[in-house]
């Protein structure tokens, strides 16, 4: 069984900095893709960043030089950092992961739980 476990949510001033993990457990064969993905309440879930295996990364533009996304292909995690908290940043911060489970299953997409951000005076 395959896991995302996600930390590091929380209260954080307008302008402050948070760092949120996401750690991917279980049986993994390998990992295609892991990407950042929030919600805000009443709003669709949206993509935030995206790193590959590779080493590539990328970023919606509202996070755009603020946010960096990061990976430790080692531990199967990957981190976001978000720099310059904006009110708008307040959400349901999601982990995505597209992944297989052994060599011979198909790759399948996981999610986890999220982590609440918030960003407030």
């Amino acid at each position: 069984q395959v896991q995302l476990v996600e930390s590091g949510g929380g209260l954080v001033q307008p302008g402050g900095s948070l760092r949120l993990s996401c750690a991917a457990s279980g049986s993994i064969f390998s990992i295609n893709a892991m990407r950042w993905y929030r919600q805000a309440p009443g709003k669709q879930r949206e993509w935030v960043a995206a790193s590959t295996s590779g080493g590539s990364t990328s970023y919606a533009s509202s996070v755009k030089g603020r946010f960096t996304v990061s990976r430790d292909n080692t531990k199967n995690t990957t981190y976001l950092q978000m720099n310059s908290l904006r009110p708008e940043d307040t959400a349901v911060y999601y982990c995505f992961s597209r992944l297989q489970r052994s060599w011979y299953y198909p790759a399948a997409d996981y999610w986890g739980q999220g982590t609440q951000v918030t960003v407030s005076s």
